[in-house]
């Protein structure tokens, strides 16, 4: 199959990228490298790949690049709250705006997987689990813009959905502004935390299994199509003590206390039910004390210099 990745050298691209070439894909990717990252150069030798170093916002770039595409899966985004709410124009015009112009240029015929973000739920009920049919009330610009994305692509039909939990691990283009990603990255080189309302909950994913979902989707189209699916660890919706309680097991000098004035920017809190997506047959092979276990690794290699997006 012949596909489209927009912004395929970001956190998820780059690890999505070089899953679908050994799987025998095609791949065309469309990125500004923003960030000046050196992600997918362990991708150039496979000659199924072009790399276009172009702006997901252009009409002629992704015209041209829209000839041949069988799927196209829109990756480019501004991601997270706090870069949104510094620049809601320029967040509006990458996360909404190129999404319209994509839906203006592509054929009915060409299959589109969008991810999106579970972020939409905004703050949930306690101990009621957040189903796909569950209102969507984003607290913020980025979940709201993904929200009126997501509503653009399912009506414009030929798509699925990715409604993906709070995203953690390894990727070639790090990012240690991610809920899990932070934290280890400050108990393995501050030894602590200051918690603020760590009760506040969310759901967890591993940025290989995002990979995964990707190819699942793409084999069971026809079935899936039309619909939004919450993808995240089903054991892992846990509030940010736990968390900080599950890195403490591989990180014993951790210390982590909670404020006890002061809020988090942040008011996300939810639970999320994947039983939709397993249903279809998908079920996530990473555990989070797994993607601990390799954080702690990774940081042995990363400092916080370069690795986030704001």
């Amino acid at each position: 199959m012949k596909i489209l990745v927009t912004g395929g050298a970001g956190y998820i691209g780059s690890v999505l990228v070089p899953t679908l070439l050994a799987q025998g894909h095609d791949v065309t990717v469309v990125d500004n490298f923003l960030y000046e990252q050196s992600a997918l150069l362990d991708c150039c030798h496979y000659p199924t790949l072009s790399i276009v170093r172009g702006d997901a916002r252009d009409r002629s770039v992704i015209a041209e690049c829209l000839r041949s595409a069988d799927a196209i899966l829109p990756l480019a985004c501004l991601t997270g709250a706090p870069l949104c709410d510094r620049d809601p124009l320029e967040a509006k015009s990458v996360n909404l705006d190129a999404i319209q112009m994509l839906l203006e240029l592509r054929s009915r015929t060409q299959r589109i997987i969008f991810p999106t973000t579970n972020s939409g739920y905004g703050i949930g009920q306690e101990g009621i689990y957040c189903t796909e049919t569950t209102p969507l009330r984003p607290v913020s610009t980025y979940g709201r813009l993904k929200v009126d994305a997501e509503r653009m692509i399912l009506e414009a039909g030929n798509s699925v959905t990715l409604r993906l939990a709070t995203v953690f691990g390894v990727s070639p283009r790090m990012r240690l502004d991610l809920l899990v990603n932070d934290f280890v990255y400050r108990a393995v080189t501050d030894g602590f935390v200051v918690l603020f309302q760590g009760h506040f909950k969310r759901n967890y994913i591993h940025v290989r299994d995002v990979a995964r979902v990707f190819l699942h989707v793409l084999t069971k189209f026809d079935a899936m199509q039309g619909q939004p699916y919450n993808v995240g660890l089903s054991d892992a919706n846990l509030s940010k003590r736990e968390l900080c309680e599950e890195i403490k097991k591989q990180v014993p000098h951790f210390y982590f206390t909670e404020a006890e004035i002061g809020e988090d920017p942040d008011q996300r809190n939810y639970l999320v039910s994947n039983e939709k997506i397993e249903r279809t047959g998908f079920t996530p092979q990473i555990a989070l004390q797994e993607g601990i276990a390799e954080l702690i690794k990774g940081y042995q290699v990363v400092r916080r210099y370069g690795y986030a997006n704001v």
